[in-house]
C-alpha cells in the first residue's frame, strides 16, 4: 500500500515487530562479547558460568527468531520510500535476511558443536535440551570454527546494518532509522 495515505496512519514496524528486534538485538550484542572472553578465559568457574550463559541466551534466541520470521511474514513492514536508492534497497534487503540466516544457524551450530564435544545446555539452569549429534571431538572442533566465524560474520553484518540506519539518521536525516524506534 505505499504510496497511500494509510501508510501515514500505519506504522513502519509494528509494536511486536519493534520489541522483537530490539530483543533480539541486545540478546546478540551480549552474546558477542561473552563469546569471545569466555574463549579467553583459562579454565574455572568464570569460564563455566559464561559458557552456561552463552548457551542459555544462544538457546533462546533460535525460538525467538523463528517467532520474528513468522511475525514477519505475516506482517511485512511498509517498503522504504522511493528516495532510498535501489543499490541501498538491495544491500539492506540482503543484510536483514543475511542476519536472519545467521541467528538461525548460528544456535544450531552452537548447539551440534556442544554436542559433538560432549557437553550438555542448561537452559538458565531449567531444563537441559537434547544431544543432536554424537560425541565426536574433531566434528565439535569443526563446529565450533564454524560457529567462531559465524559470530564474527554476524558481528560485521551487525555493524553495517547499526551503521547504516545510523547514516540514515546522521547525513541522510531520512525516517529510517525512526521506523525502528518509533514505527514512523
Amino acid at each position: 500500500m505505499a504510496g497511500t495515505g494509510l501508510d501515514r496512519i500505519r506504522p513502519a514496524y509494528t509494536p511486536v515487530a519493534r520489541a522483537l528486534h530490539w530483543i533480539m538485538a541486545l540478546l546478540v550484542l551480549g552474546l558477542i562479547p561473552v563469546g569471545i572472553v569466555m574463549g579467553q578465559l583459562d579454565s574455572g568457574p568464570l569460564q563455566d558460568r559464561l559458557y552456561n550463559l552463552h548457551r542459555s541466551v544462544g538457546a533462546l534466541i533460535l525460538p525467538l527468531v523463528i517467532i520474528r520470521l513468522v511475525y514477519r511474514f505475516t506482517h511485512p513492514p511498509l517498503p522504504l520510500t522511493g528516495d532510498i536508492p535501489a543499490f541501498q534497497r538491495l544491500i539492506a534487503e540482503a543484510t536483514h535476511w543475511g542476519l536472519y540466516t545467521l541467528l538461525v544457524l548460528q544456535p544450531l551450530v552452537g548447539w551440534a558443536a556442544t554436542s559433538a564435544y560432549g557437553a550438555t545446555i542448561t537452559v538458565f539452569g531449567l531444563f537441559e535440551l537434547p544431544s543432536i549429534l554424537a560425541q565426536n571431538e574433531p566434528l565439535s572442533m569443526r563446529l565450533f570454527a564454524l560457529h567462531r566465524l559465524f559470530g564474527f560474520v554476524m558481528a560485521a553484518m551487525v555493524l553495517a546494518h547499526a551503521g547504516a540506519a545510523l547514516f540514515h539518521h546522521f547525513i541522510r536525516r531520512d525516517r529510517v532509522l525512526m521506523r525502528m524506534v518509533s514505527g514512523g
